[in-house]
């Protein structure tokens, strides 16, 4: 019998056959604890399916003949392995009644010309129905469903658009320099997205990164349509690259849309949600941010239909909203403005400059508040030092802190009672009618 801690120098020592003799019997032990383990499993969950027949056996691949030497033991067992049941489908997103009609329409238009444009899908679902990523992925498969195709006419407007910004910036503009690294960048064909989109399918990086690099241009063109709603055209570029990123991760190429028409919803949505949770001074919820655009939707289009502005009452009508939500809408729609605005053709003054302070006197009042505070320090001037101490103390006229007359008898170190006597004796110093009469205009 071999000892066991000199086991490896053993097997070295047996012969081939002996050494194959031994293998067979430690595959057969490793064999014996694969059914064992999953008949433990059969016992505890009722069912035993072919992915725990594999992951019994660790990592790699099994050999075919040890699988059917595990399946023909759970035979004998009574335990037939099943299939695993398949990953259920992400849930559809909720479209809504409006995007439902929009699609009616669309599939309509599609079947009578045959097809339809990237502006035809998105001018009514990402404006008036704010359609999302997701449903905007629901709407592009209904659609496909129906027979309908899409023609992606985004690549002229794309180097229209960069075009625009190259000549509106200056030399030195970081846009200007982004755009020249990213136009080093060559487009894809049809056929080199497909590829791309195979690849990236297969777990490829590199083709992940062309896919993503070939399309920051498409990322420009939208931004560009964001500008002037509270952030910069760089950020917005930021913003909408990240949602590129989401768009490359999610790219089912099978359902047979373009990329670019595909990531514009991703773009998109990533813009607008920056724009509403960054863009403010006083951050808004990204749900009240819709709402806002829904009340400036509604006025824009009972402007058109009425010539003037509509009221309150008109505008809840058509939104279906009591009037006070209107009138709370229009409240939180308010951007704050910086007291220090720039006023004027040479910027010299500030909003703040002409804002009405209700804490600060009128300059009549404050004249005459400075011109009898001078006639009372000079009548008081007029009084022994002592008395004039115990005034000022007593009727807080230099710091507004008027003191009782145990206060003021502490800080001279008498009594009270010599302190009213004090206070009698100048007041009735400054009823005579040559002091009082310097006062009394100012009290009439």
């Amino acid at each position: 019998m071999a000892n066991p801690d000199n086991l490896f120098d053993y097997v070295q020592e047996l012969k081939s056959d002996d050494r194959a003799v031994l293998r067979g019997i430690m595959e057969k032990q490793a064999l014996d604890k694969i059914i064992k383990a999953l008949n433990e499993k059969y016992k505890t969950e009722g069912k035993v399916t072919y992915d725990d027949v594999n992951n019994a056996f660790g990592g790699g691949t099994p050999a075919p003949e040890d699988v059917d030497d595990v399946l023909s033991a759970l035979c004998d067992k009574g335990i037939e392995p099943v299939a695993a049941p398949a990953t259920p489908a992400a849930p559809t997103p909720v479209l809504g009644e409006k995007i439902e009609n929009e699609i009616k329409r669309l599939i309509k238009i599609g079947k009578t010309h045959g097809h339809l444009t990237y502006d035809e899908v998105g001018e009514k679902l990402a404006v008036e129905c704010e359609a999302s990523a997701e449903q905007m992925e629901a709407v592009f498969k209904i659609l496909g469903d129906n027979g309908i195709q899409i023609i992606n006419n985004t690549v002229d407007l794309i180097h229209d658009d960069i075009d625009q910004i190259m000549n509106e910036v200056s030399v030195d503009d970081p846009v200007k320099v982004y755009l020249k690294d990213i136009g080093k960048v060559p487009l894809l064909t049809v056929d080199e997205e497909l590829e791309l989109a195979h690849r990236m399918s297969q777990g490829d990086e590199a083709a992940k990164k062309r896919l993503s690099e070939a399309n920051l241009r498409l990322v420009v063109s939208i931004a560009k349509r964001h500008v002037g709603r509270g952030m910069l055209f760089l950020d917005l570029i930021q913003e909408g690259n990240l949602g590129l990123m989401k768009a490359v991760e999610k790219f089912d190429y099978t359902k047979g849309f373009r990329f670019s028409t595909y990531a514009t919803w991703w773009i998109r949505q990533a813009i607008t949600r920056a724009i509403a949770d960054q863009a403010r001074t006083i951050r808004i919820p990204v749900h009240m941010v819709e709402t806002i655009n829904k009340l400036t939707r509604t006025t824009r289009l009972l402007v058109q239909k009425y010539g003037r502005d509509p009221t309150p009452a008109e505008i809840s009508a058509e939104m279906g909203v009591s009037e006070e939500r209107v009138r709370e809408i229009q409240r939180i729609a308010l951007d704050p403005v910086s007291l220090e605005t720039p006023i004027g053709e040479e910027e010299d003054s500030h909003l703040g400059d002409f804002i009405e302070d209700q804490n600060v006197s009128a300059p009549q009042d404050a004249a005459t508040f400075t011109m009898l505070k001078e006639q009372l320090l000079g009548v008081l001037d007029t009084l022994t030092p002592r008395e004039e101490m115990v005034l000022r103390l007593r009727y807080g006229i230099d710091d507004g802190h008027p003191r009782t007359l145990e206060e003021v008898g502490k800080e001279f170190g008498v009594t009270r009672e010599r302190i009213r006597q004090i206070e009698a004796k100048a007041l009735r110093k400054l009823r005579h009618p040559q002091r009082s009469k310097k006062l009394k205009d100012f009290i009439d």
